[in-house]
């Protein structure tokens, strides 16, 4: 009941008119920037971060979270037109959904991630609702112990979960967590690796990493493998609208792709990888046309997107409740708190009852706003899509350009922009992801703080750590799910040595 009362409150936040106007914006901006080729949710989250530096808090998280939502239906648009994945999360949506492309479906195909997605962000954002208060009961018991230990579990969640190499993965978060010692420690007062320049004091702006490693290090890239990889737009053809069969086999796939999404996103260490990757390969199981799958089958593009999107309105339960991001998007989303003074938590609930609760309201308001945006404007993301890619990506370097410099007017800010940028274009060509390095520059600061002050409380004594039988099992799963890829891969040697 209690729930429902702040619900809403909630509504009755967002639903005033300067607020749904921030909304409307939100979803707009992060659909068309989502939409565009190789951009993804978190980088559209990225790019779009610095246009609300100056505004309402209350409005501008509103506007965050369109832009958050918007994007994710950007990034499957183009995941099925170009088969060019914003993030690892549309890989499964882009397995048919360009098959479906190329055979003339691409209508259908974005018709059903649509409505998928929005059937997806409703129910799950109802679980967000009734499942964050709770969690935040439990998070209120938790000692310093328990969040360091939580913490150490999203690093090595995280870094396992990006690219194919574990190895590669904690290499990018340790770059990430050094990133994060840089600035005044706020235990002594005394200056860390900030090598005499002023402006390192500070320590790294997330904004600035997140926005040259994603933007720049993505145009970089691109722009490096043109001429030796050019892509070729694949134009929409057939119908828009999905047929009364393509309805029939929707349903369902969008209601047990929710069933995956929403629960592991909702995790600590989840994320969306895992569930539509489920989602697909339960659907191939389940499709009583199997004979399509590889060549176009729609429960392929709607059960994905469906868990797609739903584990990303499960992300934002931990990000709320614990103030933990279990992905890029999640991370630079804490980002965007930050910049506010605003910490997500269990306090949170307690301090900004209004913003919180007005913050989830309108995530329903974005997913009705996104479903009337996107069916009919379909063809317009289309000819978006019809950029010359040298133009795509030369705008997309002076936005973050101006976006660095409207919140921090410094060359030094612009030569770090930049600087990253290229350790972005880098890690890319090497492959190594670098999702987690922004997961380290943010938790990085903030596992430190929650371990000095454990070991305040015991003394100097690490035990407490295996002591509390919290901290002692996460930490536990954390060891496990850091040995276990490289014991699977020893296994797997081992096999093809003895064939």
């Amino acid at each position: 009941m209690d729930t429902l009362l702040a619900l809403a409150n909630g509504f009755s936040v967002a639903l005033e008119p300067t607020k749904l106007l921030f909304c409307l914006v939100g979803v707009f901006l992060g659909t068309a920037v989502g939409v565009l080729p190789g951009i993804g949710p978190a980088l559209t989250v990225a790019l779009l971060l610095p246009v609300t530096f100056k505004m309402d808090p209350a409005g501008s998280l509103i506007m965050f979270a369109g832009i958050y939502y918007g994007g994710m239906y950007g990034g499957s648009t183009t995941a099925i037109l170009l088969n060019a994945p914003g993030e690892s999360a549309s890989l499964a949506t882009a397995l048919e959904g360009s098959k479906m492309a190329k055979a003339g479906r691409g209508g259908p195909a974005l018709a059903t991630a649509a409505i998928g997605s929005f059937v997806a962000g409703l129910i799950a954002t109802i679980g967000l609702a009734f499942l964050a208060p709770w969690l935040v009961e439990i998070a209120i018991q938790f000692g310093p112990w328990d969040y360091f230990a939580l913490m150490i579990l999203a690093f090595v969640t995280v870094s396992a979960t990006f690219g194919d190499s574990p190895l590669r993965g904690l290499t990018s978060l340790f770059l990430g967590i050094m990133l994060g010692l840089v600035g005044i420690d706020k235990l002594t007062g005394q200056a860390r690796m900030s090598f005499g320049v002023p402006e390192l004091l500070n320590g790294i702006e997330v904004t600035t990493l997140a926005v040259g490693l994603f933007a720049v290090g993505e145009a970089l890239f691109v722009a490096s493998k043109r001429l030796r990889e050019p892509e070729e737009i694949i134009p929409i053809k057939g119908s828009l609208w999905m047929t009364k069969q393509d309805w029939k086999r929707s349903w369902a796939p969008w209601l047990r792709g929710t069933a995956f999404g929403f629960p592991i996103g909702a995790l600590p260490a989840g994320g969306a990888e895992v569930p539509t990757f489920l989602s697909y390969s339960t659907e191939k199981k389940l499709c009583k046309f199997p004979e399509e799958f590889g060549k176009g089958a729609i429960e392929g593009v709607a059960g994905p997107e469906a868990a797609n999107n739903a584990s990303a309105a499960g992300t934002l339960v931990p990000l709320l409740t614990l103030g933990l991001p279990t992905s890029a998007t999640a991370a630079i989303m804490l980002a965007g708190f930050q910049q506010y003074g605003l910490n997500p938590g269990p306090l949170l609930f307690a301090e900004k009852p209004d913003l919180v609760w007005g913050l989830i309201a309108s995530l329903f308001i974005a997913n009705v706003m996104l479903v009337i945006l996107n069916l009919p404007l379909i063809g317009l993301w289309v000819r978006l899509l019809g950029v010359p890619q040298p133009w795509l990506y030369a705008g997309i370097i002076v936005f973050a350009t101006m976006g660095t410099l409207a919140v921090n007017p410094s060359p030094v800010e612009l030569g770090f922009l930049f600087g990253f940028g290229y350790l972005g274009y880098l890690m890319r060509r090497y492959d190594y992801p670098v999702a987690p390095m922004v997961v380290g520059l943010i938790l990085g600061p903030m596992a430190e703080a929650q371990l000095r002050r454990a070991l305040q409380i015991s003394l100097g004594d690490p035990m407490i750590l295996l002591e509390n039988p919290g901290s002692a099992t996460l930490l536990g799963i954390s060891f496990i799910a850091l040995v276990a890829p490289f014991v699977m891969k020893g296994m797997n040697r081992f096999k093809a040595a003895e064939d």
